[in-house]
């Protein structure tokens, strides 16, 4: 099996890099299309998914990821669904009777930083200031309801912690913290929802409707 994943920025590349042969194993190949922002992706997906559409391998899955950013969550997602509806592309929302997915739409609330709050065990790893109690502590009790903006947390974290103080380097830490994630133990619900997708499909062959 082979997945194209679609993400918005080089720091999403970086980490889905590391995490992803953690999820589904190292017999699936991935390619990863990083874009310049959230607009950019957003604006370039239609003409993306037509052109995958023609010539699309039955092995092949697509696969969309996008900060939800204090957006409408639901709009979001069903603006992602309508787009690979347009490009005749079955989602778990569209398939048809004896059909396999071929998109799949996963969004990060509210942002992909997020997903390493909910690791606390890896961002301290990578980190060593960063003390392990962090999860513990009522703004970061749950990672996808961070208030005020999920990197913008991380950046304070980590300089009150003594790195990064000139500003966050999102690629370096997104890379970083990676590397030490376990999916498993993850806290993040949009994580999970992310990685519990890619296992079934994988295991599945992308051939039953999630």
């Amino acid at each position: 099996m082979h997945i194209e994943l679609l993400v918005e920025e080089l720091s999403a590349e970086a980490a889905i890099r590391e995490l992803l042969p953690k999820i589904v194993g190292t017999r699936v190949t991935c390619t990863i299309h990083p874009h310049q922002g959230k607009k950019d992706l957003l604006s370039k997906l239609p003409r993306r998914l037509n052109g995958y559409a023609k010539w699309l391998p039955d092995e092949w899955l697509i696969v969309v990821l996008i900060d939800e950013d204090r957006q409408d969550c639901r709009k979001l997602k069903q603006y992602l669904e309508r787009t690979a509806k347009e490009a005749r592309l079955a989602t778990s929302t569209s398939l048809g009777a004896g059909g396999r997915i071929q998109v799949v739409n996963r969004i990060a609330v509210e942002e992909l930083e997020a997903w390493f709050f909910g690791d606390v065990d890896a961002l301290s790893a990578a980190y060593p200031g960063v003390p392990p109690t962090l999860a513990s502590k009522g703004r970061f009790r749950n990672p996808d309801t961070i208030s005020g903006g999920t990197w913008e947390a991380l950046e304070l974290v980590l300089r009150k912690a003594g790195y990064f103080k000139a500003g966050l380097a999102k690629i370096e830490v997104a890379r970083s913290v990676a590397k030490h994630m376990d999916p498993a133990r993850n806290r993040s619900r949009s994580f999970r929802h992310f990685r519990d997708t890619l296992v079934s499909l994988v295991s599945s062959d992308g051939s039953r409707s999630r």
